[in-house]
């Protein structure tokens, strides 16, 4: 017996080294796949638990939305649909479905105009038949939140310009027969929007019945959908614009208001019983027009004007503000509005020719902004409105916001007596470079407007408790928590005698550290819930019991950080009985999970689930103990789980990405060294698929800050805005090293050096890192340490800066041109972390400027600057790159044209991504140069040629992969300053 068992075996080997020979094998991550891989978008969950949208979109190309039932596990799939909801009642699904990819490419090649251009169509799916109706040509749709009986959706404007009549009835509508079709065309002259008006269709869900209202130009429900309304743009003379109502449940449409120019910003209560709007009868080209605050209420059905110019109570020469956002109390007694000063009307020079005027901008020690930053904010400030209420029960308008206290918040529901004004106007000087800015703030009273000064020169921002019982804040000078009762008005520090820091104890930088956030109040503003680094803290704001750290110290005890995680969104408070979640990270070993706790009961955590992942997402249905949540790690795309509030047998939904195992992968682990200085670090190291630690790979080293934490964090192969992409890399057959950095005062350049160097020797000394063929990559803050380091170590065989700062001195003096903000503060305060000024610390700033230092450049450069950057000047590129040309040292400068700090076009994103690998390609693997790097790419051909053809050179002037080209020199490290 035993030859035959011995050749059965034998048999088996055979069998399984045959399947496996057959087995295909695993391809290499190239910039074509981009286009392949997928994220899951838009994921909802019904409110009874029972089915699940998702959308699966590909980077570029046509996207696929799913439909889920979780009780029956079957599924069905949409091409091409998105912006999808779920009706309250669970009974239908609303998605929108967007023309294929292909169609709407070949009609911008034919340059159709906007109106002949491909449309969304509509699916109304029926989730107990389980079919679908479709409507062609549909712009938009709403829902109500509290009803599941209707839906609302806007027509495109028809393409037939032959006008039709009016189908629309004041008085009550007519029941439209269920397929669309266009009424008419109408201008749209009765808003301000450059939509023209189109046709509405109100649909009752359930019996299919629709009503239409032509000419409209905005809609919205009530909250219980009892009520839609909506304003029509005028069509001529007899059929002007106005708003309009149609009851839901009587099925009768009215008319609200009409005659005026132009209606905005509907806004109605929560019972749908009253209505607000702002309108003008000024024409649209006037340079100042008037408008009108006007309520409507359902019990009587009359409209009134609440607030106009020389209304009572308006402030002498203001006006309502057509931009301010109206707002109904949860009550439905008080009504929120925004005012403004009427602005100086200048009359038009005429005797001038515009090549006769001067166009200037004048720079004064006095503004309160410096110039850029009036310039940036000026259609902000041109919009800015300053908030008044009108007291519907008293009839009285109260100003709230004044031009001293411009900013005034309310408490959630606006229930509170009170308000909170905040002005930093006595500090605007110092804007640029006294971080964190400082503010006053005074408390408001809504019944009569008069204001109290409560807190002044605080860096914090005070805030209102739900229930409005107190102001809140953290005082990042003094690193505490403060309360404050609105009644009592004596600020009480609720965190002073504690022995825990409630600061962010890793801030390295030259300015007061943040706090680790709030966790939010219990009811009717019993206790205030904050965070320390691990654990969570109940704080009674009236300061007279001691504070209880309801994680009992578990989190520090166990190096766990404890984040509180909300599953009902529209829940202001934290409720004290019940059971919590808690979002879980291990700071040491980087695991996810949850652990469950209570506020007021005593007891430490409960695990429910720690694993090697990260969480995201989580979200409950609303009227099951159903939830879906994402969980990713490096090697598997953060797909879409469902579970219960237990996380019991969970199951995986989504696979968007099965083609990934076509493709060698790799895997990442946590490593751990010391500085030069003897701080231990993190850092993360990617390694290759079949990673053999007996032989040596060619290693990029990329850092931005700290990244340790993202250990378990998933990575898409995509073209990209600025760094590299590190699976790509990896399935080339690159180590990726991915360092943490910690700073000293003074030093930023010096600190990533004593961080960075002895992290890669000490996995250079593991023996599986090709020390002869490392590079650097980073962008931004990670650019200008990858400048800095190739002026102090010659240990890398290329380098690549994005968006680097090479000259402080010059730096310092700027703007940050996406915000007209002086550069001053990030060089004294933040991120830069010099801590003083330029006159004050003028050799430090030289000291880490990598300008000063480019004769001790070895390394081949790469950079990029481009010329729309708003946050690194790209003449600082430019300053890095002059110099190292005029040494005759291997350097080259991507400007982008238009694009900003981090590339947005897809098309240059690619190109990028392509050009970084041929860079680095040829220096850590010898493959042939690009053209871009040996020849260039000369005005003349821009646009034409792109230089990213490989020139092949003579067999012997190409190296082995792993080996140092022989025009290179191999250099030893360089610590010399």
């Amino acid at each position: 017996m035993k030859p035959k068992i011995v050749l059965a075996g034998l048999l088996l080997s055979a069998c399984a080294l045959t399947s496996q020979a057959q087995a295909p094998a695993k391809k290499v991550l190239t910039h074509d796949v981009y286009d392949s891989w997928k994220s899951i978008e838009a994921d909802s969950l019904s409110n009874d638990g029972k089915f699940l949208l998702y959308g699966v979109e590909p980077q570029e190309g046509d996207g696929v939305l799913h439909l889920r039932d979780l009780t029956q596990n079957t599924g069905k799939a949409f091409k091409h649909g998105y912006k999808s909801a779920f009706t309250v009642d669970s009974r239908f699904a609303i998605f929108q479905i967007k023309p294929a990819y292909a169609v709407t490419r070949q009609a911008k090649l034919k340059k159709k105009k906007p109106e002949e251009m491909p449309k969304d169509s509509l699916a109304i799916y029926d989730l107990a038949k389980g079919s679908a109706q479709y409507v062609a040509r549909v712009k938009s749709y709403k829902l109500p939140k509290q009803s599941g009986e209707w839906l609302a959706y806007q027509l495109e404007a028809p393409l037939a310009t032959k006008a039709a009549k009016d189908t629309s009835k004041t008085k009550a509508a007519t029941p439209a027969p269920a397929p669309s079709r266009p009424t008419g065309r109408a201008t749209g002259a009765g808003t301000d929007k450059k939509e023209e008006a189109s046709e509405l269709v109100l649909r009752h869900l359930a019996t299919g019945q629709e009503y239409r209202f032509d000419r409209v130009i905005d809609f919205q429900f009530s909250d219980k959908g009892n009520m839609l309304f909506f304003v029509k743009a005028a069509k001529d003379s007899l059929h002007k614009a106005g708003v309009h109502a149609f009851n839901t449940a009587s099925r009768k449409a009215m008319p609200i208001d009409s005659g005026r120019v132009t209606y905005k910003n509907l806004v109605s209560d929560k019972a749908g019983e009253q209505l607000a709007f702002v309108t003008s009868k000024d024409s649209t080209g006037k340079d100042i027009r008037y408008f009108q605050l006007r309520h409507w209420v359902a019990k009587d059905n009359k409209i009134r004007v609440l607030a106009d110019t020389a209304y009572k109570g308006m402030p002498a020469k203001w006006m309502v503000s057509e931009h301010a956002q109206l707002g109904f109390s949860d009550k439905g007694d008080r009504l929120f509005f925004g005012t403004f000063p009427r602005p100086t009307q200048y009359e038009k020079d005429s005797t001038k020719l515009d090549e006769e005027k001067v166009s200037l901008d004048v720079w004064t020690y006095r503004d309160p902004l410096i110039q850029p930053m009036q310039l940036k904010q000026l259609e902000r400030e041109q919009k800015r409105s300053f908030l008044a209420v009108y007291d519907l029960k008293s009839k009285k308008i109260v100003q709230l916001a004044t031009l001293e206290i411009p900013d005034v918040s309310l408490n959630p529901g606006r229930t509170s007596d009170v308000a909170v004004g905040s002005s930093n106007v006595n500090y605007l000087l110092s804007v640029g470079y006294d971080t964190p800015s400082r503010q006053d703030t005074w408390l408001i009273d809504l019944k009569d407007g008069s204001r109290k000064l409560a807190i002044k020169n605080t860096r914090g921002t005070p805030r209102l408790s739900p229930a409005g019982k107190y102001l809140y804040w953290y005082e990042p000078a003094d690193s505490s928590w403060k309360a404050m009762s609105v009644k009592a008005g004596t600020p009480v520090n609720l965190t002073k005698k504690m022995k825990v820091a409630f600061y962010d104890e890793q801030n390295d930088m030259p300015t007061l550290p943040e706090e680790y956030g709030i966790t939010g109040w219990t009811k009717d503003d019993a206790h205030l819930l904050v965070n320390d680094r691990y654990d969570i803290w109940r704080l009674d704001p009236s300061g007279k019991a001691a504070a209880v750290n309801i994680t009992d110290g578990y989190g520090r005890q166990n190096n766990l950080q404890f984040r509180y995680l909300s599953l009902n969104p529209s829940q202001r408070v934290i409720p004290s009985e019940d059971q919590i979640l808690l979002r879980t990270l291990d700071l040491k070993t980087k695991d996810a999970g949850f652990y469950t706790d209570h506020v007021t009961k005593a007891g430490a955590p409960q695990k429910v689930l720690m694993q090697p992942y990260s969480f995201s997402s989580v979200r409950k249905a609303k009227n099951s103990d159903r939830l879906i949540f994402r969980k990713a790690s490096f090697k598997e795309y953060s797909d879409l789980w469902v579970s219960n509030t237990s996380f019991t047998n969970p199951q995986k939904i989504s696979n968007a990405n099965p083609q990934q195992n076509e493709y060698l992968w790799g895997s990442v682990e946590l490593v751990d060294w010391r500085s030069d200085n003897g701080v231990p670090l993190e850092g993360l190291l990617f390694k290759p698929e079949n990673f053999d630690p007996k032989k040596k790979y060619p290693m990029l080293v990329y850092f931005y800050e700290r990244n340790a934490e993202t250990l378990h964090n998933y990575r898409s192969p995509a073209p990209s805005a600025s760094t590299i992409n590190i699976p790509l890399f990896v399935s080339q057959g690159y180590l990726v090293f991915v360092p943490d950095i910690v700073y000293k005062d003074g030093y930023p350049g010096e600190s990533a050096y004593h961080s960075i160097i002895p992290g890669v020797q000490s996995l250079v000394a593991k023996g599986f890192v090709d020390e002869k063929n490392m590079a650097l990559q980073g962008q931004s803050w990670g650019g200008y340490q990858v400048a800095y380091l190739v002026t102090r170590t010659n240990m890398f065989k290329a380098a690549m800066a994005g968006a680097p700062v090479s000259n402080m001195t010059s730096a310092y003096g700027g703007i940050r041109w996406e915000s007209g903000m002086s550069r001053q503060f990030q060089y004294e305060r933040t991120q830069s972390r010099i801590g003083g000024t330029l006159w004050e610390k003028p050799m430090q700033y030289i000291e880490n400027s990598p300008l000063f230092f480019v004769p001790k450049v070895e390394t081949p450069l790469m950079m990029m600057a481009n010329d729309n950057d708003g946050a690194v000047p790209w003449y600082q590129g430019i300053e890095m790159f002059m110099a190292l040309r005029r040494l005759n040292k291997p350097v080259w400068l991507l400007v982008y044209n238009g694009e900003a700090h981090n590339l947005v076009q897809r098309k240059n994103r690619k190109d990028l991504s392509v050009r970084m690998s041929q860079f680095f390609d040829h220096y850590l693997k010898g493959a042939p140069e690009p053209a871009w790097m040996k020849k260039g790419v000369p005005t003349l051909v821009k646009g034409k040629e792109y230089g990213l053809e490989l020139i092949e050179e003579p067999a012997t002037a190409t190296p082995a992969p792993g080996q140092q080209p022989a025009t290179t020199p191999v250099s030893q490290p360089n610590t010399m300053r």
